[in-house]
């Protein structure tokens, strides 16, 4: 089993999780999750009994440390994981309608995620190369982007693969028209991409989406999520769909990244890359989805090995 490597923000989601009046107010109820897409990752694996590794930075707060605490719990290595001495932990405020889906709120100014150095990442800890993941939340500012290029390049040259899960949130960009540019270089040094329609619409209007997704194919395993509907994969001149489980959704905040989470577990396993063993993956990921959205948060949401059985 290869180790798999996920780089990015690990953040407080502050979860809307019920409602209340008070002297004629309406509040909201919040809870606060770990999360952060990359942690979730991370822990999804994990939980699957993967080698799951997370490099990131957090502040020494009481944020920082819950999020420390959090991962370990769940069996990640923090080794990576380095604690900023005054910037602050990120926290997300996500809001969910009445069929579950999310709405977000960042506080990420300044924070301690965006100050991580390619240098922080100790490439000698692993024994053998394996998957390194990331998402576009660490393309949003110039100085993150320069570092997420640097550690890319150097897993290449280490023989390492790339898996990057485009997670694209336009709210994060204080300059969104530098998304488009900046997530298609990301995806020419990447072997694994994951992405939704939705998202690709917003990054790429003027563009058909199945032309987009074919002139990035190329050797590389790309993997398109609609929500509930079915999950369409592309591999060399091959295109195969798989149906997506109807379940009670009740939370959608981490389906992605429990999907990605199950996919990169058994790409982890598999001894050679070809179509057979993508389908496989992306089966198990869609049932890892699935049972992720019947429950709240994200780490707690994600499954077991042994539910998958």
């Amino acid at each position: 089993m290869q180790p798999v490597l996920c780089f990015g923000e690990a953040l407080i989601d502050c979860l809307q999780t019920g409602q209340s009046d008070v002297d004629g107010l309406s509040l909201p109820q919040f809870t606060h999750f770990p999360g952060g897409a990359p942690a979730n990752v991370a822990v999804a694996i994990a939980k699957l009994g993967g080698a799951a590794y997370f490099a990131g930075q957090v502040g020494k707060d009481t944020f920082g440390d819950f999020l420390k605490a959090a991962l370990e719990r769940y069996g990640v290595q923090t080794t990576q994981l380095h604690q900023h001495p005054t910037a602050p932990t990120p926290l997300a405020f996500v809001l969910l309608d009445d069929e579950g889906e999310r709405s977000f709120s960042f506080y990420r100014t300044d924070t301690a995620d965006l100050l991580f150095d390619a240098s922080m990442i100790q490439w000698d800890q692993y024994s053998q190369p394996g998957i390194l993941h990331l998402c576009s939340n660490t393309l949003t500012e110039d100085g993150i982007y320069q570092t997420t290029l640097e550690v890319v390049n150097k897993a290449r040259s280490l023989g390492w693969k790339i898996s990057f899960d485009i997670n694209f949130r336009q709210n994060l960009w204080a300059h969104p028209e530098q998304a488009p540019d900046r997530v298609s270089a990301i995806v020419k040094l990447s072997d694994v991409i994951k992405a939704s329609g939705e998202e690709l619409e917003l990054l790429y209007p003027d563009q058909e989406l199945s032309s987009l997704v074919k002139s990035w194919v190329e050797d590389r395993l790309i993997v398109i999520t609609d929500g509930g509907k079915a999950v369409t994969g592309y591999y060399d001149d091959t295109e195969w769909t798989i149906e997506v489980p109807k379940v009670k959704v009740v939370d959608t905040t981490s389906a992605g990244d429990s999907f990605v989470g199950g996919l990169l577990f058994k790409l982890s396993q598999l001894p050679d890359w070809d179509n057979s063993g993508f389908m496989e993956a992306v089966n198990f990921a869609v049932r890892c989805g699935a049972i992720t959205v019947t429950r709240p948060g994200a780490y707690p949401a994600l499954p077991w090995a042994n539910e998958l059985d």
